[in-house]
């Protein structure tokens, strides 16, 4: 079992930066970011493999950056550019092979925007 902790959320302005954090409690193999707006549907964001291969979201390249620190087993989401439509509760995911889906999720942190 894996936990999930999420940081750094919070309240910041258009064009500003935020940067989230996601501590895992063992070993993950692939780690993600995902978000949830109020009345929408959870939206996938970014991913990252242990070897560093990222993936992101259309909506969000460019703007936001994944990393991961695995002597820390520490996921970041830089966030660059933020916008109104980038508010919403994001999640951090994990899971332990490549052939599996995210089987590990963070309580989720708030993520707003003003503008």
């Amino acid at each position: 079992q894996v936990q999930l902790v999420e940081s750094g959320g919070g309240l910041v302005q258009a064009g500003g930066p935020l940067r989230l954090s996601c501590a895992a409690s063992g070993y993950t193999f692939g780690m993600g970011w995902f978000r949830q707006a109020p009345g929408k549907e959870r939206e996938f964001v970014a991913s990252i493999t242990y070897s560093g291969g990222t993936i992101y979201a259309d909506s969000v390249k460019g703007r936001f950056t994944i990393s991961r620190d695995n002597a820390k087993r520490t996921v970041y989401l830089q966030m660059n550019s933020l916008k109104p439509e980038d508010t919403a509760v994001y999640y951090c995911a994990a899971n332990l092979r490549n052939t599996e889906g995210y089987n590990y999720w963070g309580q989720g942190i708030q993520v707003t925007v003003s503008s």
